[in-house]
């Protein structure tokens, strides 16, 4: 199995991507609270842009492909 070690920019532009799904996933949660609640935008503009920052940091905007390599090799699924 291979581990995968990463850098500082690039374990923070992991996180970063993953706040930004946990988001997106709780903004078509639609089984919390009342069916007629507002409901926030579903990807805020800060959590967007935090990940955005983050990825060009870490020299991985534009290479998805990349990125995507070092977020399954670190987050397993068991």
């Amino acid at each position: 199995m291979t581990t995968a070690v990463l850098t500082d920019r690039e374990r923070t532009a992991v996180q970063a991507y993953l706040r930004l799904l946990h988001t997106v996933r709780a903004g078509f949660d639609t089984a919390s609270g009342p069916a007629d609640a507002p409901r926030p935008p579903v990807v805020p503009p800060s959590v967007l842009a935090e990940a955005e920052q983050a990825l060009e940091a870490a020299g991985l905007a534009g290479n998805e492909a990349e990125f995507f390599r070092l977020l399954t090799d670190w987050c397993r699924r068991p």
